[in-house]
């Protein structure tokens, strides 16, 4: 260290264990970020509903909340001195805190439980959703930008240390999805994780201001030293333009985001622990890509190529990736454990999801994650903007997240399906790489491998498979088979039929078919075989129609409401019906006394005010992400306040949580055995076993039941067990039960599924 004075020495000493501790900090508030991300969202799911529109609204708040914070943060963060920019980061890690601590009766006992019901419109479910998260959100996106200027000490070192603490942000997202996805938020539920959050936002704040005196008091000047640009690059791109190449990359990779939702979700059947687990691979590949480029990004000598080159091998990996799993499905080694036919929430089936995640995601999203460190060198040049530049583009790469998740969401995969999807984002990479190539023409220069790279993603494009190609072959769909395949916005239904019968896939479930089986007839016929009247039905959940259908047996029945949320459904029907005008399925479509409604069934109960003589949940299985929204004690007492006096709820009951929830809530409750279906009213039941089936086995009925190819003779073998009854002087066993806020079923590895045996009472 000789010639090196003592006050540098120790001030670059201070340099490593800021940067160190912040990254600590960063790292911390990350991982809470995430947690958060995923609650809140989950909470305001429960006003705005969880159907594909309102779910992306939701989010659209979320980022333009974080959106707002990057620009202000841009604006001010050069006027402060580093030792303020580290208090201001502890307030802001405060004040995130506070808010946490706050959102249980801010985010769901206010605006779920009492605006929920006022509030009906699209934006004015957008408007609340963006008030609720404003503040958090607002203060998440100020943290960059203002921590970037308290540990940014020399330009030469800007785009390195803020590609860095932005990677190690990442990388606490992702251990905050997935330690939180698969251990925190099952074992303790939603309110006590927003606790720990909360804690870890405090700790973060505390961080920073432990090693505040360390810093410089005085804000960098003005006239600082500009950083070294290499000739190549000097004046060729400015700020605005940089800029719009990051919002097209941060439309890149959140598209591709969604799409892998999509693909692997389905793999994955949904279930609690899919998502978090591809949104951590994701997460984990990017921060991997950002702290590399960190490391990598001083050896580059054109930033401009470099980058236009990580977008163009994201997109061609991606698609590459993605042909291979479509081509890899019917391998029976793979198709044995994956196999739409299959159950694939069991730990076998998650660990090749991870595997599936990794090779899928890893790769793209790596190189798209290289691309910010890359953006940083080149858009710094001197000490008095960094914040400034940090935060405008880090606000380019959140609008374009924001419009990548709500085009590739709510547009793309509505209009084109999966395949033209991936395909159009493929083309996205193909027009930046095109740019380039056009940009070095009039230079009078030649890329040659730029050029072959173009030509391989032409050649992707072209042997995309289309839509029905592609879910058919996912869908095991072989010579002699059809496939009748249906994609939106709002999911994926595949019937595949050999002879007009077969079964039909939901977003992954095959948990209905035609012809119908015959358990959905009598859950569908139930309601409306006990109830004297029956003019009023609502059945939430469709599937292959078996439950609607069966709901309108009864001459008496007036009106049948089906709600469903995943609407391809109604087209794979109507399909159907076209091909087999006689069936059960076609009777639906057309009856008049049929209302087949798109939508999130419980929102539909929630801001309605009709009362319903019968109301039936032919309901998703438990282990799926968002069932517990269907079986939670504070949807079973939504709908007991929408029955009529002596109104009636059936529902299957799937697990024992789901029956202790269900007699919490009805004062009178019957469980039918061994299909494992409940009865509850506000009223006693008119339940009599052999009244019942005499009326299923009415003439009325069993024209009903023919023409869904079902006999009712099945029926009298699916409760020959004699049935569990409740009445209010009934002891309850006060055992565990699912509720909003947790809800155990859903998060079947940390808390044990039990299928309702036993005595109970």
């Amino acid at each position: 260290m000789h010639g090196v004075p003592g006050s540098v020495v120790r001030a670059r000493a201070d340099e490593r264990v800021v940067v160190w501790v912040m990254g600590g900090a960063f790292f911390a508030s990350g991982f809470a970020a995430l947690l958060y991300q995923v609650i809140w969202q989950r909470m305001l799911g429960l006003f705005a509903g969880s159907d594909a529109v309102t779910a992306a609204l939701v989010v659209g708040a979320f980022l333009l909340g974080l959106g707002l914070g990057s620009l202000v943060a841009g604006l001010v963060a050069d006027r402060m001195a580093p030792r303020r920019a580290a208090l201001a980061f502890a307030l802001i890690e405060a004040g995130i805190a506070g808010f946490a601590l706050l959102s249980r009766p801010f985010l769901y006992d206010l605006v779920v439980e009492r605006l929920g019901p006022l509030l009906t419109g699209r934006w004015e479910v957008f408007g609340i959703c963006f008030a609720g998260l404003l503040v958090p959100t607002f203060l998440m996106g100020l943290s960059l930008p203002v921590l970037a200027k308290a540990v940014v000490a020399r330009i030469e070192t800007a785009a390195s240390r803020i590609g860095l603490l932005y990677g190690v942000n990442t990388l606490g997202a992702a251990a905050g999805t997935l330690i939180g996805g698969f251990l925190i938020v099952g074992a303790i539920g939603f309110e006590a994780s927003l606790q720990l959050g909360a804690v870890l936002n405090l700790l973060a704040g505390a961080a920073a201001l432990a090693v505040r005196s360390r810093l410089p008091d005085t804000p960098a000047p003005a006239a600082a030293v500009r950083a070294d640009v290499p000739a190549a690059q000097r004046g060729a791109l400015g700020l605005p333009a940089w800029t719009l190449l990051v919002f097209l990359s941060g439309f890149l990779i959140v598209a591709l985001e969604i799409l892998w939702v999509r693909v692997l979700g389905i793999a994955g059947q949904g279930s609690a622990y899919a998502f978090p687990l591809i949104l951590g691979v994701f997460l984990v590949a990017d921060a991997a890509g950002m702290l590399y480029g960190a490391r990598w990004v001083q050896r580059i000598a054109d930033v401009r190529r470099a980058f236009i080159l990580l977008q163009a091998w994201a997109g061609l990996s991606a698609a590459a990736t993605l042909l291979a799993l479509w081509l890899l499905y019917p391998w029976p080694p793979f198709a044995a454990v994956m196999g739409m036919d299959s159950f694939r929430t069991t730990l076998p089936a998650l660990g090749w999801l991870a595997l599936l995640s990794v090779v899928l995601i890893g790769a793209p999203a790596f190189l798209l994650g290289m691309s910010f460190p890359v953006v940083q060198r080149a858009v710094q040049r001197d000490m008095a903007s960094v914040g400034f530049r940090v935060g405008i583009v880090q606000l380019g790469n959140i609008i374009g997240n924001a419009a990548g998740s709500l085009v590739c969401g709510l547009v793309l995969l509505h209009l084109l399906g999966t395949s033209g999807t991936a395909a159009a984002l493929l083309g996205l990479a193909l027009a930046m790489l095109a740019w380039w190539l056009w940009r070095l023409a009039r230079e009078g220069r030649r890329d040659t491998p730029a050029f072959a790279l173009a030509a391989a993603m032409l050649a992707a494009i072209a042997v995309f498979p289309g839509n029905t190609a592609w879910w058919a072959r996912i869908h095991a769909v072989e010579d002699g088979q059809r496939a009748l395949v249906a994609e939106d916005r709002s999911g994926v239904a595949v019937l595949r039929l050999k002879d007009g019968a077969g079964p039909m896939f939901i977003t992954g479930h095959t948990q209905s078919r035609v012809p119908f089986w015959p358990h959905h007839v009598l859950l569908g016929a139930l309601g409306p075989a006990i109830h004297p009247a029956p003019r009023e039905v609502m059945v939430v959940g469709v599937g292959s129609g078996g439950t609607p259908y069966a709901a309108g047996w009864n001459p008496e029945t007036r009106n049948v409401r089906a709600i469903e949320l995943i609407q391809p459904v109604y087209r794979v029907i109507r399909d159907y019906a076209a091909l087999y005008p006689d069936s059960a399925p076609a009777w639906l479509a057309r009856d008049p006394r049929f209302e087949l409604a798109v939508g999130d069934g419980r929102r539909e109960i929630f801001v309605s005010n009709r009362r319903w003589d019968v109301v039936e949940a032919d309901a998703i299985l438990p282990q799926t992400s968002h069932s517990g929204m269907l079986y939670s004690v504070e949807f079973l007492r939504l709908v007991r306040d929408h029955l009529k006096p002596d109104g009636l709820f059936v529902q299957w009951a799937p697990t024992r949580r789901v029956v202790e929830s269900f007699v919490s809530v009805f004062p009178h409750a019957v469980l039918l055995r061994p299909l494992s279906v409940l009865v509850g009213s506000k009223s006693a039941i008119p339940w009599d076993r052999e009244a019942v089936l005499a009326r299923l086995d009415s003439p009325a009925f069993r024209a009903w039941a023919a023409r869904a190819q079902v006999n009712p003779a099945e029926f009298a073998q699916m409760f020959a067990d004699p049935p569990v009854v409740w009445t209010p002087d009934t002891p309850r066993l006060g055992g565990e039960v699912n509720t909003d806020l947790f809800p155990r079923d859903e998060y079947y590895l940390n808390n044990e599924v039990v299928w309702p045996t036993g005595t109970w009472h």
